[in-house]
């Protein structure tokens, strides 16, 4: 049932956008304005913002968490912990390294993909042709998922991302989750 819920969430989001964005202020209710920070500056790791945009900040690369705000607070805390995610390819150039991918868009002769090898996720452009494979993920995991979120951060993350995603003002109990 968990993974059921972690589809739902991941097919709900979307596919990655291209452009990165850099606003720096956010103005929201006390626990939003925590979430931010812990969205783009978190000292336990890799901030959620090196994959995802949201108040104009972040880098694109994975899905776009406002599609999915309007979720239970627990949703959220099963993505974030989740360790797999369907939108994360291997990529074996002919040439190169493997190296774990999400393609954002392709056509008959070019794959865009970010690189999650690389912090923030690199943008790159492959030719088909350069390309030896695709093939499901059996590496990377979902960067939150080995961090010691308390429940409290926990709460204000999901907070600011819905507070962004519909201007949710009510909070998230750290005791709901």
């Amino acid at each position: 049932m968990i993974w059921l819920a972690v589809l739902l969430f991941q097919a709900a989001a979307g596919t990655p956008q291209t452009e990165p964005a850099q606003a720096t202020t956010f103005s929201g209710p006390p626990q939003a304005q925590r979430g931010y920070k812990l969205f783009f500056e978190s000292t336990k790791g890799q901030p959620c913002g090196a994959c995802h945009v949201l108040a104009g900040r972040g880098t694109p690369a994975g899905p776009d968490l406002k599609a999915v705000a309007r979720l239970p607070a627990r949703a959220f805390v099963m993505a974030i912990k989740s360790t797999r995610t369907q939108y994360v390819q291997k990529v074996e150039p002919k040439t190169g390294d493997p190296f774990p991918a999400m393609k954002v868009k392709e056509d008959d002769k070019v794959v865009e993909l970010y690189d999650l090898s690389k912090t923030p996720p690199e943008l790159r452009k492959m030719e088909k042709a350069e390309i030896g494979s695709m093939k499901d993920n059996d590496s990377w995991k979902h960067p939150p998922s080995s961090l010691e979120y308390t429940n409290e951060e926990l709460a204000d993350v999901i907070a600011f991302i819905k507070w962004v995603g519909y201007r949710h003002s009510a909070g998230v109990k750290a005791s709901e989750l």
